[in-house]
């Protein structure tokens, strides 16, 4: 077994006098498969890098994506009339648009922690933080040039017959709420899920795949959509809400919501996780979860 299949063996550093060379870095055990021929350092440095840059690179691009469709547009998933009154409206139950890409954020971190190790997940979530700054830095930034756009005798930007500002501009003004509020529910989410999963781990030594996966990132959902649907309300004052009713029955609808759509999510990525996880256990040559492989120590090849 692996002493820790989350920080890939590295060969001892060469003295001093000696120059660099590529194999320092390279892995040199690997999970023995039967069915399986063993790789090279090479090949196992390749792909285990390779693996890891389509996950991460997966996860930032969903990130910087679902910030800028962020609340644009709400998607109303269905509507209940408790009380049966036709003078009154029905409760609606909506998503924000930015929502629907969102599970597979964690799904890419799961991955990541159970191949990968807890440094590393950490480290694209802070990456992922500053993927968030650069957003919000570019869509400032592009306000704040010069443009073709009307301007008024005071220099405020003349609204449509609609009362809408230019397209960028309300884009913009959505993107800041949305990104405001994601990213202090992110930051809270994304390490918690990545503490929860460990947790788990440790605690079913490595077992249950299913409940470090559910249990990670169901928990973590409940603080990023609680954090999120009050920041946007409250911050953003962006959410479609009706005067003319209670407040907080309202925000605690879209909290419902939100949480419901991610708790569906959560659940069906159990399965591309189990999957995922058996395929590429095999691929990597790591062991698969809470199973025993013979470790082999793959030899040493010239990279020059």
């Amino acid at each position: 077994m692996l002493a820790d299949v989350s920080e890939p063996d590295i060969l001892p550093t060469m003295p001093d006098s000696a120059p660099p060379h590529d194999s320092e870095m390279l892995p040199t055990r690997q999970c023995r498969y039967p069915d399986l021929p063993e790789l090279s350092p090479q090949q196992l440095h390749s792909r285990r890098e390779g693996v890891f840059l389509v996950l991460a690179g997966l996860f930032l691009g969903t990130l910087a994506m679902l910030n800028i469709l962020g609340i644009t547009r709400f998607i109303k998933l269905f509507e209940i009339d408790f009380d049966g009154d036709p003078a009154t409206k029905a409760t609606v139950f909506a998503v924000a648009v930015g929502v629907l890409p969102y599970p597979l954020t964690f799904l890419c971190t799961d991955f990541i922690s159970e191949f990968f190790g807890r440094k590393r997940a950490n480290r694209v979530v802070w990456v992922g933080l500053l993927i968030n700054v650069w957003v919000v830095f570019i869509l400032w930034l592009g306000g704040i040039l010069p443009g073709f756009e009307t301007v008024d005798s005071s220099g405020e930007l003349v609204r449509d017959a609609a009362g809408r500002l230019p397209v960028f501009f309300e884009m913009r003004a959505l993107a800041f709420g949305a990104v405001t509020a994601s990213m202090a529910a992110y930051l809270i989410a994304q390490f918690v899920d990545v503490q929860l999963f460990h947790f788990w781990k440790r605690l079913t030594k490595g077992r249950h795949l299913w409940l470090r996966n559910n249990g990670s990132t169901l928990v973590s959902q409940i603080v990023d959509t609680v954090a999120v649907i009050l920041i946007t309300h409250f911050y953003a004052h962006a959410l479609n809400l009706d005067p003319d009713q209670a407040l907080w029955p309202q925000l605690l609808v879209y909290v419902f919501t939100g949480y419901a759509f991610k708790l569906v999510a959560a659940m069906v990525d159990t399965i591309p996780m189990y999957l995922g996880s058996h395929w590429l256990a095999r691929y990597l040559r790591l062991p698969h979860s809470g199973h025993d492989h013979p470790v082999v120590h793959t030899p040493l090849e010239s990279v020059g």
